[in-house]
């Protein structure tokens, strides 16, 4: 294994050119693959992890920010196509959850590689009749943004209370919040025939439990609700806890290695 430099929207901290595995990480509305950042480590060493940034922030700042729900995914598809050679998964976060969702969904209507697994955190089920939050999120004016970030704990304090770096990120989570309150509403398919695991904080007033419960519906084999104590971003308090289950429910579904 060599250490490359991050390129555009996958940065990979410890690249693996034969990887047992390649594992993707979504992040959330407003963030960037530093969500992550320390979780390589945790993972076996033949498993390639890769942090992925939308277009507008990390190492994809460069990059046009995107407003349009399917061309976000179309993105991606287009960003990981090289690297879906070999057995892969997917989580995601908050608004990455659904973005990998969307991407597997995508797979499947164009017949491709499927995911082994698909891990998904704090975002509700899609559903035709959703009665999920507005737009008025994205709308708000900044002091409300500022204090609903101070209320999820979605935010560095600096960047709360240092105006030019409020500016400059602002109007990438205005952006990821459009997307998230209205990239709700699907026509009922066929459920994917892909494991999948929903992940959440019991005490996330953004994405309470209970709008986790219409997950099981879009896949043919549920892996079940787990709950980690927290809010929103109960995540960075559990990171052994759920590499740790991530790495066997994916070990699972690679079945034992062949005999030599």
């Amino acid at each position: 294994m060599r250490p490359t430099a991050p390129l555009g929207p996958v940065t990979r901290r410890r690249p693996v050119d034969d990887p047992t595995v390649r594992l993707f990480f979504f992040h959330h509305a407003g963030g960037s693959h530093l969500l992550y950042r320390g979780w390589t480590r945790l993972f076996p060493d033949d498993w390639d992890i890769c942090l992925l940034d939308a277009p507008g922030r990390g190492n994809a700042q460069a990059i046009p920010l995107i407003d349009d729900c399917a061309d976000l995914v179309a993105f991606f598809d287009e960003a990981l196509a090289p690297l879906l050679n070999r057995p892969f998964a997917f989580f995601g976060h908050s608004v990455g959850a659904r973005v990998a969702y969307a991407l597997t969904r995508r797979l499947q209507g164009r017949a491709r590689e499927l995911p082994l697994w698909l891990g998904v955190s704090s975002f509700r089920a899609p559903q035709p009749d959703s009665t999920g939050p507005s737009l008025s999120r994205s709308l708000r004016s900044d002091t409300a943004l500022r204090d609903w970030l101070t209320d999820t704990g979605g935010a560095p304090d600096r960047l709360l209370s240092d105006d030019s770096l409020w500016n400059a990120f602002a109007p990438v989570l205005r952006c990821d919040l459009g997307l998230a309150d209205t990239w709700d509403r699907e026509t009922p398919r066929t459920p994917l025939p892909v494991p999948l695991t929903v992940f959440g904080g019991t005490d996330d007033t953004v994405v309470p439990l209970r709008q986790l419960d219409n997950w099981p519906r879009l896949t043919a084999d549920y892996r079940g609700l787990h709950t980690y104590s927290g809010g929103h971003f109960y995540l960075n308090d559990h990171r052994e806890g759920l590499a740790g289950l991530i790495t066997r429910t994916v070990l699972d579904q690679l079945g034992p290695p062949p005999r030599v």
